[in-house]
Order: structure tokens, then sequence, then C-alpha cells
């Protein structure tokens, strides 16, 4: 989705200094892949051959743990899964991970 208004997100308008606002307009426009994960698990491929419809694959997380959130393959936030509509979910974010870098 693109922002027509060119203005920093709410939570990011205490961040940013009033002369950097123009500055940040450069990226505003540039696509990003968000990816929300649910869990991973380990498996062999002989295992993974194996499955077909219905097939139940168990996952490292417990029902109510917060899902990671990936933006361009990063780690950068936690959240839970909502419902959008009757037909689609979302992703609230809950927690911001910090960078290590």
């Amino acid at each position: 989705m693109t922002d027509t208004n060119h203005s920093p997100a709410p939570e990011l308008r205490d961040t940013v200094e009033i002369g950097s606002v123009n500055e940040l307009e450069a990226v505003y426009d540039i696509y990003v892949t968000v990816s929300a994960v649910l869990g991973k698990t380990t498996m062999q491929v002989s295992q993974f051959l194996k499955l077909g419809r219905g097939a139940v694959v168990e996952l490292d997380r417990r029902l109510g743990e917060a899902i990671d959130i990936y933006v361009n393959n990063r780690l950068i936030a936690r959240g839970e899964v909502v419902m959008v509509d009757n037909a689609r979910l979302g992703v609230t974010m809950t927690e911001i991970v910090k960078s290590e870098r």
C-alpha cells in the first residue's frame, strides 16, 4: 500500500526530528515483504513426503503464544493473529524486537 499523505506513521512521529521528515519521504514508496510466522519445525524429507491432506504438523509454538513478524526476512516484532473480516486474518504487533546491530 502506498501512503499519499507522506507523513510518518503515528508510532514514528514522536521519534522523528522535524528536519528529517523530508529525508524519510524518499523511502515511503518502497515495498517490503512482511511475513508472519506461526511456528517452525524440522523433519526429514522422507517424513515430509509422506504428509497428505489432513496431516498435522506440530510447530514449536504453543496456542496463544506470540508469532514472529519479519520484514524482508529480518525479525522486527512479535504479535497476535486477529480476524480482519469473515474471510481474512491479520496480525497485530504486540512487541517490537530490538535490533542487535
